[in-house]
Protein backbone atom coordinates (compact mmCIF):
# COMPACT_ATOMS: atom_id res chain seq x y z
CA UNK A 1 0.00 0.00 0.00
CA UNK A 2 1.33 2.95 -0.97
CA UNK A 3 1.49 6.51 1.40
CA UNK A 4 -1.57 8.01 -0.07
CA UNK A 5 -3.75 5.44 -0.28
CA UNK A 6 -2.34 4.91 3.79
CA UNK A 7 -3.15 8.69 4.42
CA UNK A 8 -6.74 8.05 3.18
CA UNK A 9 -7.61 5.23 4.85
CA UNK A 10 -6.14 7.00 8.45
CA UNK A 11 -8.16 9.98 7.23
CA UNK A 12 -11.37 7.97 7.44
CA UNK A 13 -10.34 6.73 10.37
CA UNK A 14 -9.75 9.85 12.01
CA UNK A 15 -13.04 11.16 10.30
CA UNK A 16 -14.87 8.67 12.02
CA UNK A 17 -13.45 9.19 15.30
CA UNK A 18 -14.32 12.98 15.01
CA UNK A 19 -18.08 11.82 14.45
CA UNK A 20 -17.89 9.59 17.24
CA UNK A 21 -17.01 12.17 19.72
CA UNK A 22 -19.50 15.26 18.24
CA UNK A 23 -21.99 12.58 18.34
CA UNK A 24 -20.87 12.23 21.95
CA UNK A 25 -21.09 15.30 22.36
CA UNK A 26 -24.77 15.14 21.06
CA UNK A 27 -24.10 17.05 17.90
CA UNK A 28 -24.31 15.15 14.77
CA UNK A 29 -22.63 15.08 11.75
CA UNK A 30 -22.91 14.10 8.05
CA UNK A 31 -19.86 14.07 5.02
CA UNK A 32 -20.57 17.09 2.30
CA UNK A 33 -17.77 18.10 -0.19
CA UNK A 34 -15.71 16.17 -2.15
CA UNK A 35 -16.04 12.48 -0.31
CA UNK A 36 -19.86 13.12 -0.66
CA UNK A 37 -19.28 13.81 -4.52
CA UNK A 38 -17.28 11.10 -5.24
CA UNK A 39 -19.97 8.83 -3.33
CA UNK A 40 -22.66 10.11 -5.68
CA UNK A 41 -20.70 9.13 -8.98
CA UNK A 42 -18.45 12.52 -9.40
CA UNK A 43 -15.07 11.40 -8.17
CA UNK A 44 -12.69 14.56 -7.81
CA UNK A 45 -9.24 15.53 -5.83
CA UNK A 46 -9.53 16.67 -2.25
CA UNK A 47 -7.55 16.96 0.47
CA UNK A 48 -9.64 17.19 3.10
CA UNK A 49 -13.24 15.46 4.64
CA UNK A 50 -15.75 17.98 5.45
CA UNK A 51 -18.29 17.16 8.37
CA UNK A 52 -21.47 19.37 8.03
CA UNK A 53 -22.90 20.36 11.49
CA UNK A 54 -25.55 22.71 12.98
CA UNK A 55 -24.36 24.27 16.62
CA UNK A 56 -24.71 27.63 18.39
CA UNK A 57 -21.05 29.08 17.34
CA UNK A 58 -20.26 29.79 20.87
CA UNK A 59 -19.84 25.81 21.16
CA UNK A 60 -17.13 25.66 18.81
CA UNK A 61 -14.39 25.90 21.82
CA UNK A 62 -15.88 23.43 23.95
CA UNK A 63 -15.96 20.93 21.05
CA UNK A 64 -12.31 21.76 19.73
CA UNK A 65 -11.04 21.04 23.49
CA UNK A 66 -12.94 17.54 23.13
CA UNK A 67 -11.57 16.45 19.91
CA UNK A 68 -7.98 18.09 21.52
CA UNK A 69 -8.35 15.63 24.50
CA UNK A 70 -8.28 12.65 21.99
CA UNK A 71 -5.51 13.85 19.92
CA UNK A 72 -6.32 15.91 17.57
CA UNK A 73 -4.90 19.97 16.80
CA UNK A 74 -7.84 21.65 16.09
CA UNK A 75 -7.67 25.58 14.77
CA UNK A 76 -11.31 26.89 15.37
CA UNK A 77 -12.58 30.01 13.07
CA UNK A 78 -15.45 32.00 14.76
CA UNK A 79 -18.26 33.16 12.53
CA UNK A 80 -19.14 37.19 12.77
CA UNK A 81 -22.41 38.42 12.74
CA UNK A 82 -22.45 38.57 9.16
CA UNK A 83 -21.10 35.41 8.29
CA UNK A 84 -23.33 33.11 6.31
CA UNK A 85 -21.53 30.21 8.45
CA UNK A 86 -21.08 29.82 12.03
CA UNK A 87 -17.55 28.97 12.06
CA UNK A 88 -15.44 25.82 10.91
CA UNK A 89 -12.93 23.66 13.28
CA UNK A 90 -9.84 22.85 11.36
CA UNK A 91 -8.82 19.33 12.29
CA UNK A 92 -5.42 17.93 12.41
CA UNK A 93 -2.97 15.44 13.34
CA UNK A 94 0.59 13.56 12.32
CA UNK A 95 -0.46 11.15 8.90
CA UNK A 96 -3.95 11.78 8.11
CA UNK A 97 -5.45 14.81 5.68
CA UNK A 98 -6.94 17.80 6.97
CA UNK A 99 -10.57 17.39 8.50
CA UNK A 100 -13.24 20.66 8.46
CA UNK A 101 -16.27 20.41 10.47
CA UNK A 102 -18.20 23.14 8.99
CA UNK A 103 -21.31 24.95 10.93
CA UNK A 104 -23.85 25.39 9.56
CA UNK A 105 -25.65 28.19 12.08
CA UNK A 106 -24.93 31.87 13.21
CA UNK A 107 -27.63 32.91 15.15
CA UNK A 108 -29.46 35.05 14.54
CA UNK A 109 -30.13 34.94 10.80
CA UNK A 110 -27.21 33.32 9.43
CA UNK A 111 -26.54 29.52 8.06
CA UNK A 112 -28.56 26.55 7.38
CA UNK A 113 -29.40 24.74 9.94
CA UNK A 114 -32.75 23.03 8.74
CA UNK A 115 -30.53 22.07 5.44
CA UNK A 116 -28.12 20.48 8.42
CA UNK A 117 -30.89 18.58 10.33
CA UNK A 118 -32.58 17.18 7.28
CA UNK A 119 -29.37 16.28 5.54
CA UNK A 120 -28.10 14.20 8.72
CA UNK A 121 -31.49 13.14 9.11
CA UNK A 122 -31.51 11.11 6.08
CA UNK A 123 -27.77 10.76 5.68
CA UNK A 124 -26.49 6.96 4.80
CA UNK A 125 -23.78 4.99 6.46
CA UNK A 126 -20.51 5.02 4.05
CA UNK A 127 -20.22 1.28 3.30
CA UNK A 128 -17.10 0.93 5.56
CA UNK A 129 -18.00 2.62 8.55
CA UNK A 130 -21.89 3.42 10.25
CA UNK A 131 -20.60 6.34 12.10
CA UNK A 132 -19.71 8.52 9.15
CA UNK A 133 -23.07 9.18 6.86
CA UNK A 134 -22.89 10.82 3.63
CA UNK A 135 -25.42 12.96 2.46
CA UNK A 136 -28.20 12.19 -0.15
CA UNK A 137 -27.49 13.71 -3.52
CA UNK A 138 -30.23 16.18 -3.54
CA UNK A 139 -28.93 17.70 0.05
CA UNK A 140 -25.83 17.52 -0.95
CA UNK A 141 -27.06 19.99 -4.05
CA UNK A 142 -28.80 22.35 -1.67
CA UNK A 143 -25.29 22.42 0.29
CA UNK A 144 -23.27 23.57 -3.16
CA UNK A 145 -26.67 25.97 -4.04
CA UNK A 146 -26.00 27.65 -0.62
CA UNK A 147 -22.08 27.91 -1.24
CA UNK A 148 -22.54 29.36 -4.56
CA UNK A 149 -19.75 30.03 -6.60
CA UNK A 150 -18.51 28.59 -9.69
CA UNK A 151 -17.03 25.60 -8.40
CA UNK A 152 -19.94 24.58 -6.91
CA UNK A 153 -21.87 25.42 -10.07
CA UNK A 154 -19.17 23.20 -11.56
CA UNK A 155 -19.59 20.58 -9.00
CA UNK A 156 -23.45 20.76 -9.45
CA UNK A 157 -23.93 20.44 -13.00
CA UNK A 158 -21.17 17.56 -13.50
CA UNK A 159 -22.87 15.54 -10.48
CA UNK A 160 -25.91 16.19 -12.23
CA UNK A 161 -24.64 15.00 -15.51
CA UNK A 162 -23.08 11.47 -13.85
CA UNK A 163 -26.81 10.75 -12.02
CA UNK A 164 -29.07 11.34 -15.81
CA UNK A 165 -31.66 9.31 -13.08
CA UNK A 166 -32.16 11.95 -10.86
CA UNK A 167 -36.19 12.92 -10.94
CA UNK A 168 -36.22 16.67 -11.35
CA UNK A 169 -38.99 17.44 -9.99
CA UNK A 170 -38.13 15.90 -6.83
CA UNK A 171 -34.92 17.70 -6.75
CA UNK A 172 -36.57 21.01 -7.21
CA UNK A 173 -39.15 20.50 -4.68
CA UNK A 174 -36.16 19.93 -2.06
CA UNK A 175 -34.58 23.18 -3.53
CA UNK A 176 -37.81 24.68 -3.21
CA UNK A 177 -37.95 23.72 0.85
CA UNK A 178 -34.93 25.22 1.38
CA UNK A 179 -35.53 28.45 -0.90
CA UNK A 180 -32.82 27.48 -3.54
CA UNK A 181 -35.23 26.47 -6.49
CA UNK A 182 -34.81 29.58 -8.36
CA UNK A 183 -30.97 29.10 -8.32
CA UNK A 184 -31.37 25.59 -9.26
CA UNK A 185 -33.40 26.35 -12.42
CA UNK A 186 -30.49 29.50 -12.95
CA UNK A 187 -27.99 27.03 -12.72
CA UNK A 188 -29.48 24.04 -14.93
CA UNK A 189 -30.61 26.79 -17.54
CA UNK A 190 -26.76 27.07 -17.86
CA UNK A 191 -26.30 23.34 -18.37
CA UNK A 192 -28.29 23.50 -21.25
CA UNK A 193 -27.39 27.08 -22.85
CA UNK A 194 -23.59 26.88 -22.33
CA UNK A 195 -22.14 29.96 -22.91
CA UNK A 196 -21.33 31.26 -26.53
CA UNK A 197 -17.70 30.42 -27.21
Amino acid sequence: MNAAVDATEATFVAAERVAALLAKAGVESAVIGAIALAAHRYPRSTEDVDLAVGVDPHRLEDLAALLRRDGFAVDVSQPDASDPLGGVLRVSAEGIDRIEVVNFFNPPSGGFPALVDAAVRDAAPTPESGRLRIVRLDHLIVFKLYAGGPKSKSDVLEVLSRNPEINLHELRETCRRFRMDRKLDAWLRELKEPADP
